[in-house]
């Protein structure tokens, strides 16, 4: 294993793209993990070139239980951070009058990442060293009529990081959850997002690099949105049922 590598679960969105030329300008070689990896080519040009470390990519498809271990198995060597970047958003009212959609939702959100990282999680326990980043969402901090099928997906992945990091805590395996907020990419290209509490995908890849190097627990990207979301939790039920959230 090199002291200096990555595994991108999840590569082909614009933050994983910007979480790997984060670490790639940092020195780290990238393991690079996508459903569709042939697609990731050009992209592991420029990073090579512009950085000069190794970066590969290999399939792996969340929703596919039954190859979780032969991708594990086939990796060169299990990297020092594993970051989990995968997610789906999805369209709240296709979700709820779809159930097909809501479970391919809720899967992708939680069930499959959670799935893959204890396997991982088991591998760096014997190693005993090594870093789980989990990207979850503010959305999954108190659920809300406009998203709670994602949002539901993303408390109980939220969840799940804190309960492995109890479970690490007496090892040299550091598990860190970033719960971004607002972030403008192709995915939210058409919504209209607040601009002053709206991050662009670099500065994501920036908290994610700097909570992995001064070894955070739980990090909201834009300090703003840890006290919007208490004052949001902290809202009685009876009122926040009025509110059009």
């Amino acid at each position: 294993m090199k002291e200096k590598s990555i595994l991108i679960l999840g590569s082909s969105s614009d933050i994983s793209k910007a979480v790997a030329n984060y670490f790639s300008k940092n020195g780290y070689d990238i393991f690079l993990a996508s459903r569709k990896p042939e697609e990731m080519n050009c992209f592991i040009g420029e990073l090579k070139n512009k950085y000069n470390v190794e970066v590969a990519c290999y399939k792996f498809d969340v929703l596919d239980y039954k190859l979780f271990e032969g991708f594990i198995e086939n990796l060169p060597y299990l990297p020092k951070v594993i970051i989990s970047l995968i997610g789906d958003m999805g369209i709240q009212e296709n979700s709820v009058s779809d159930l097909l959609l809501a479970k391919k939702i809720m899967r992708t959100n939680y069930e499959g990442p959670a799935n893959i990282l204890e396997m991982i999680a088991q591998k760096l326990k014997e190693r005993n060293h090594g870093a789980i980043i989990g990207v979850s969402s503010v959305a999954g901090d108190r659920g809300r009529k406009s998203n709670y099928i994602y949002g539901s997906a993303k408390a109980a992945f939220t969840s799940y990081l804190s309960g492995l990091r109890n479970k690490l805590s007496n090892t040299n395996v550091k598990v860190i959850t970033i719960l971004p907020g607002f972030v403008k990419t192709s995915s939210t290209k058409n919504m209209n997002l607040p601009l002053l509490l709206t991050s662009k995908p670099e500065k994501v890849a920036k908290v994610i690099y700097d909570s992995y190097k001064n070894n955070k627990d739980v990090v909201y990207v834009g300090f703003v949105w840890k006290y919007i979301m208490i004052i949001i939790k902290l809202i009685p039920e009876f009122i926040f049922k009025k509110l059009n959230l």
